[in-house]
């Protein structure tokens, strides 16, 4: 019995390069570009007869065809790669009419949707400016119309990855940051809430192109928000920060502090070319390090502007609190939210000192030393006429204020509630805390006119004291996992 003949062997390595562009194919010999195009064109005249199951339908034509034409394709040598090369080219003809096809129905379907749509391309381009960057994505795949809109610049003036974070690279951030160029203005990366377990693609390098060309795209960048990025230490900020001259709005959740430095040191050395910021956010993973005066004093010399000043879990006292207060001049809203040190003794001094300070907002959420004589004479100090601009007080804390000298903590303090709510109609006071005891159950309400006070005590009711000019008002502010 004869062996079974064997597969067609492949001697020559398959062209790619052909498939994809379709004047890399050599031409036949003696034929022109003309007549390349007229044979090509007679044959698609052929469209109308049947293409299979016919003795006259295309397909059997082919077939008759490369029977014929395949032995004498290696001339009178009858060599099985010239054979093997004519099949080859057969079919990277064959694909190359497939793609042909596939271009013509892309363009006749973006010119359809051209004509069809009705906003111009700089209005198109006006509306994905608009878009947040996984909504912008999408509309780039829809049509090729689309893509082109979706490819300038000033669509990418605001980036924002943080929907998409377990699945950023460094490479999108770079083709991101790339793309808008000069048009950048805020970038947005990491999960703003990380799931356990959850690992990040980016690296410490992944900020590197805000730098390329003398810092080219960092010099136009007005706000950065970074979110649990625990690979981006100090030092790979550091050079990134130094690009950003522009830079109004840092946002930095997770910043990992070197062990035992300073953190406003750390800090201040690394925005030290960022003076134009106005709202500064910071939550540290760790603040083991000492604050002093000399640090603070320099971090409060290179923000001459800030109006908002965030610093979560950093282990400030009352006097470097109070500095802080004191020492910008323009400050609207302040978080010292979770701080473990404060006691609150830094707001007595606060009434003479800053009784025209601008301050609207005062968040000081569980911090866990802040006790409850030094809130009430603050109240008390509100009653008097002093911070006439603030109007939002937070003090809610999961364990409750320390309610004397020995630490016990109070779920239940008592402070002017009602005098605040005629004196000041204008400020929201709020203290939601956790009950300490699983025996306690009461419930009072008082309304009056537009304003209104609730107070609640039980097992597993938070208390809430407000006052407000309306009671279904509702106040909302940043306070960011506080």
């Amino acid at each position: 019995m004869d062996a079974p003949n064997p597969k067609r062997p492949c001697h020559a390595p398959p062209v790619t390069s052909s498939l994809e562009n379709p004047c890399s194919l050599p031409s036949a010999q003696g034929f022109n570009q003309s007549n390349i195009d007229m044979t090509i064109s007679s044959f698609l005249s052929l469209s109308d007869l049947p293409l299979f199951a016919s003795p006259l339908s295309i397909g059997c034509s082919f077939d008759r065809v490369l029977d014929k034409v395949i032995p004498s394709a290696a001339g009178t040598s009858h060599d099985e790669f010239e054979q093997d090369r004519f099949l080859d080219r057969t079919l990277q003809l064959a694909s190359v009419l497939y793609k042909s096809t596939e271009r013509c129905i892309r363009k006749r379907a973006t010119l359809k949707n051209s004509i069809s749509w009705p906003l111009l391309p700089e209005l198109t381009i006006k509306v994905f400016s608009m878009l947040d960057t996984k909504s912008l994505m999408q509309a780039s795949a829809c049509c090729t119309m689309f893509n082109k809109c979706a490819m300038d610049r000033v669509c990418y003036s605001h980036i924002d990855l943080t929907p998409a974070a377990e699945h950023v690279d460094n490479g999108v951030v770079c083709r991101m940051i790339h793309r808008a160029g000069k048009e950048l203005r805020s970038l947005k990366l990491g999960s703003i809430y990380p799931s356990a377990g959850s690992t990040s693609l980016l690296t410490r390098s992944c900020l590197t192109p805000l730098t390329f060309s003398q810092g080219f795209a960092g010099g136009y960048l007005r706000s950065l928000h970074l979110y649990h990025l625990r690979m981006m230490d100090g030092e790979s900020l550091s050079p990134v920060l130094s690009a950003c001259l522009n830079l109004t709005d840092l946002k930095i959740v997770g910043f990992v502090s070197g062990r035992g430095l300073n953190p406003l040191e750390q800090l201040g050395l690394l925005t030290r070319n960022c003076r134009l910021i106005e709202n500064l956010f910071i939550e540290i993973y760790n603040s083991a390090g000492r604050i002093t005066d000399s640090s603070l004093l320099e971090f409060g010399d290179n923000f001459p502007n800030l109006i908002s000043l965030s610093l979560l879990c950093f282990r400030l006292n009352d006097a470097i609190a109070q500095k802080l207060i004191k020492g910008f001049r323009h400050l609207k809203h302040i978080n010292l939210s979770r701080s473990p040190v404060i006691s609150g003794c830094f707001l007595r001094g606060l009434g003479l000192c800053c009784k025209d300070s601008p301050l609207e907002t005062l968040i000081l959420c569980n911090c866990n030393s802040l006790k409850e004589r030094e809130v009430l004479l603050f109240l008390n100090s509100l009653l008097d006429g002093d911070f006439k601009s603030i109007r939002l007080i937070d003090v809610s804390n999961n364990q409750g204020l320390v309610s004397d000298d020995e630490g016990s903590s109070s779920s239940g303090p008592r402070f002017p509630i009602e005098e605040l709510k005629k004196q000041r109609p204008d400020v929201t006071f709020v203290a939601i805390f956790e009950s300490q005891s699983s025996s306690s159950s009461s419930e009072e309400v008082y309304s009056e006119g537009s304003s209104s006070y609730t107070s609640k005590t039980s097992s597993d009711s938070p208390l809430f004291w407000s006052s407000s000019n309306s009671s279904e008002e509702e106040h909302d502010y940043d306070v960011d996992s506080t």
